[in-house]
């Protein structure tokens, strides 16, 4: 399942967070047409990920990931697609949570892949696959979900059903100044990087489908 919310918060035009997402989704739903998969691809837009309805029974994706588990669904791995399309090679431009600045590169110059430690299993295939198809660079981490950022998004919902989840970033505010503001309008964004990283999410995802892998 690949999944990205299409709401924003009041005031904000929300082109990174989370049009960036969204326009990728849709992008990745269109080259899916091309291919024959070893198993079912759901494409999924969510509601109410942004407060006030965020950890609530409002939330689009609290409501969806109950409903998959009462029906049984097997889900091998839910992909959330958030913010991804700021990037800057300076140097500083990146930022971390306490500690993770000694292990992670100090250029907001890659796209992440977010787990907690019980998706490790599935962050590593989709990582393995992402760099088997694709030159732009890639940091992974699995890690504790109190981490601020690590569970801030839908992905979080089917960890909650015991689903194994990622979430899909540019790392939103520990690079992005806009987050969250009105000045998040479309200009801002990257556009020949969020086209490469799209393209290297379709030949992981596409590679993990035909292979029946998750």
């Amino acid at each position: 399942m690949l999944g990205a919310h299409y709401d924003t918060v009041p005031g904000c035009p929300g082109a990174n967070d989370n049009t960036s997402g969204v326009a990728a989704l849709l992008e990745l739903s269109r080259l899916f047409t091309s291919i024959e998969p070893a198993l079912t691809v759901r494409f999924v837009a969510f509601v109410n990920e942004e407060p006030p309805y965020f950890l609530t029974g409002q939330q689009g994706s609290v409501v969806y990931a109950k409903a998959a588990r009462q029906r049984g669904d097997d889900i091998r791995l839910m992909a959330s697609i958030e913010t991804i399309g700021w990037y800057n090679s300076e140097p500083g431009s990146q930022r971390y949570p306490p500690l993770f600045n000694l292990i992670y590169p100090n250029r907001a110059d890659f796209i992440g892949f977010v787990s907690n430690f019980r998706s490790r299993p599935a962050l590593r295939r989709l990582a393995a696959a992402f760099r088997a198809n694709s030159d732009f660079p890639l940091q992974t981490a699995a890690t504790f979900a109190f981490v601020p950022g690590v569970s801030w998004s839908d992905h979080r919902s089917f960890w909650r059903q015991g689903y194994r989840a990622v979430m899909i970033t540019d790392t939103a505010f520990y690079r992005y100044r806009h987050y969250h503001q009105p000045s998040d309008t479309p200009d801002k964004l990257a556009y020949p990087e969020l086209a490469r990283v799209t393209a290297g999410l379709y030949a992981a995802f596409s590679e993990l489908a035909r292979t029946g892998a998750g």
